[in-house]
């Protein structure tokens, strides 16, 4: 007999959305409208193979990242699995980053501002890679691709139906930043230039000359839920804080402001990346 989710009345399993994710697959395959699929006759229909579908349904290994639409597609389920695997590589974070995550993939409005790296919605996977095992040098191969797939996997918030507004200020630090070989970094800003092109996404760079600010230490994101109110997230070393007082959310929010202000356009700052693109070599 299962656990319980103490006060809930629910089975443990039942809210891991890792496990969510296997029944709902199997249950949906048996359920077919036409007939139950063996996993063989699913494989086919979404392009993978049937030991794949073998490993999800019984929660061993990670899911595939393009598995979860193709289901979506292929039973008309309306995002379920899209949605249920987002939940998944959520829950996958320490718990001092799930809640941060949570508000994330539920924003209206998300605002960045990074000093000294592109921040994760904005990273290609070889960008992110390097970041990882620079940080984790003796980190195994399964939990650098792990990290990697996790970080990309944040980024389907922009193919939403209604994907939020992003506004993200970079340091022009970040930009000039050589931790990693000239031709990723130039793909990380081509990345950049392209993600500025999105009509919900504005890019802005902060000159190397601009007002100190008192975000200037660290990185920040303010997100804003559906009803408007704002959480304040900061990261440093192994940890997170987020801030809800009124008092120092309206403070962060005057200090993004102010950083907008100083930055440069949006056209002036994708000439900036686009200029510094020129320059790898």
């Amino acid at each position: 007999m299962s656990a319980e989710v103490q006060g809930t009345g629910v089975p443990e399993d039942a809210q891991d959305p890792r496990r969510r994710f296997a029944e709902e697959c199997r249950s949906e395959r048996e359920l077919y409208p036409e007939r139950p699929l063996t996993q063989v006759d699913l494989a086919k229909m979404t392009r993978t193979s049937a030991s794949t579908i073998s490993r999800v349904e019984r929660c061993e290994g990670p899911i595939p990242a393009a598995l979860p639409p193709l289901l979506d597609q292929v039973f008309r389920t309306d995002g379920k699995f899209k949605r249920l695997y987002e939940e998944a590589i959520a829950s996958s974070f320490p718990s001092l980053f799930r809640r941060r995550m949570a508000l994330e993939r539920s924003a209206v409005i998300i605002r960045e501002w990074s000093p000294t790296i592109v921040p994760g919605l904005f990273q290609t996977a070889d960008y992110a890679r390097y970041l990882v095992k620079g940080g984790s040098p003796l980190a195994r191969e399964d939990e650098v691709a792990r990290f990697v797939g996790n970080r990309i996997t944040r980024q389907a918030i922009f193919d939403g139906e209604t994907p939020p507004d992003v506004r993200l200020v970079l340091c022009e630090s970040v930009l000039r930043r050589r931790f990693c070989s000239p031709d990723i970094m130039r793909s990380q800003l081509r990345a950049l230039l392209k993600a500025g092109e999105r009509p919900t996404v504005r890019v802005q760079i902060l000159p190397l000359d601009a007002p100190g600010h008192l975000f200037i230490d660290w990185p920040v994101t303010l997100l804003t839920a559906p009803n408007q109110a704002v959480s304040v997230c900061v990261e440093n070393y192994q940890t997170a804080g987020i801030v809800e007082d009124s008092a120092y959310v309206q403070t962060a929010l005057r200090t993004y402001d102010a950083l907008t202000s100083d930055a440069l356009s949006p056209r002036e700052s994708a000439h900036l990346i686009a200029t510094q693109m020129e320059t790898l070599s």
